[in-house]
């Protein structure tokens, strides 16, 4: 057995020799770029998608972002940000989509709807800078009396016959009764035409009864024929009025603590009107 000799004195030893680094030590993660732009375009995105003033921007990054994460996917480096950015690219899509429709239907809503102002018996406008103007709730009533005006059309409630059970009885001999616990009711009014269509316009009016308890009441649900009848049907010119009466069966012990709830055209909002 051989032994190595120490070194003379004031001589240091050759250090040893180190092992070459191992060609299996695992490299350092490779960064997807890919996936960060992506994940970048999804947020910024989303946010546009959710302002209605810039949601074309948003639909314009989104569907980038979607296309950006599907590739980050394929590419080497993470995957996290890429998973990410699809998701949000997905989820920020859907949320676009629905801000879109609820602008177009706030649109359309804005488009059809018809302004009614009101005035009452002696021709003076009633003032709709209340906090509850006239007419335009159960508690707030018009008097008889009173006119509503759209756009295109002027109607004048002209009065209400509480207890017309002889009235309806006399105009048809196959009317039947008002069912138990009720009576009829007529409520005569004046539909001018004011628009200036050359091909004239039908009136869309309609009258309900609204009783003490909230519950509505139509015509439609009283199958008899009134004396005076109005007449819907008829086309109208510029200028040109119409009066009748509408029936309908009402409670007889409250007919008189109910309102009328009048619409002047078929997007025009309710007006409530006092029954005497």
């Amino acid at each position: 057995m051989s032994v190595t000799p120490p070194p003379p004195a004031g001589v240091t030893p050759p250090p040893f020799p180190q092992a070459p680094p191992s060609s299996h030590a695992s490299p350092a993660p490779e960064k997807n770029t890919v996936g960060l732009i992506a994940f970048i375009l999804s947020i910024v995105g989303f946010v546009f998608a959710c302002i209605p003033g810039a949601l074309i921007v948003g639909w314009i990054l989104l569907p980038i972002a979607f296309i950006l994460a599907i590739v980050s996917l394929f590419a080497k480096g993470k995957k996290g940000l890429g998973i990410a950015g699809l998701i949000i690219s997905i989820v920020g899509t859907l949320v676009g989509f629905i801000v879109f429709f609820a602008v177009v239907a706030d649109a359309v809503d804005t488009a059809f709807e018809e302004e009614t102002t009101v005035s009452s018996s002696d021709g003076e406008p009633i003032s709709a800078d209340e906090g509850d103007p006239a007419g335009a709730s159960r508690d707030n009533p018009l008097p008889i009396g009173s006119t509503i005006e759209s756009e295109e059309w002027t109607l004048t409630l002209n009065g209400v016959n509480l207890d017309a059970n002889g009235q309806v009885a006399a105009e048809n001999p196959f009317n039947e009764p008002a069912p138990a616990g009720t009576t009829y009711i007529l409520v005569n009014y004046t539909l001018t035409y004011t628009g200036d269509d050359p091909a004239g316009a039908t009136p869309w009016s309609t009258v309900e009864y609204v009783t003490v308890d909230g519950n509505t009441i139509n015509s439609y649900d009283s199958f008899v024929v009134v004396p005076d009848e109005i007449d819907t049907l008829s086309t109208l010119y510029s200028g040109a009025s119409v009066s009748g009466n509408v029936g309908l069966a009402v409670p007889a012990d409250t007919a008189a603590q109910g309102t009328l709830a009048v619409s002047i055209d078929v997007i025009a909002d309710k007006v409530f009107f006092a029954v005497q």
